[in-house]
């Protein structure tokens, strides 16, 4: 992975756990999306203005380690590729307090796409900016 676009610490909540005791493998993706969120919200406040939305495309994710309760984990977010209208998201959930507990990783395709038609088009030019510097 490259260029590190985002981090975002997030406590887990009781109910983010499942019969085991431990975070549902379901909410490592909530957690990937509440960081994307923040981040593209950092950088463009208001999507409806760029006439498009960011859609999900594709997740890969490989678990390491379950999170157990309490815990604070970290979602580390970086660039892997920039497209015309798509991007790459390596992505790392970690534990917040000891970086060397990798909880998992994987990469998130996002495409920039017009919600009426349903169509791909250029990513904003605010987020192309922001993935070629580095700023998020």
């Amino acid at each position: 992975m490259s260029t590190i676009l985002s981090q975002l610490d997030i406590d887990v909540r009781w109910r983010d756990l499942d019969a085991n005791q431990h975070v549902n493998n379901a909410m490592y993706l909530s957690y990937l999306e509440e960081a994307r969120v923040v981040w593209l919200n950092q950088i463009i406040p208001d999507w409806q203005a760029t006439g498009g939305v960011p859609v999900l495309a594709a997740v890969q994710l490989d678990f390491r380690r379950p999170i157990g309760y309490p815990a604070r984990v970290r979602v580390r977010q970086q660039l892997n590729r920039l497209g015309r209208s798509s991007l790459t998201l390596g992505s790392l959930l970690l534990d917040a307090m000891d970086e060397s507990r990798v909880y998992a990783e994987g990469e998130v395709v996002l495409v920039w796409a017009n919600p009426l038609l349903g169509t791909a088009m250029p990513l904003p030019d605010a987020l192309r900016v922001a993935c070629e510097s580095g700023a998020g």
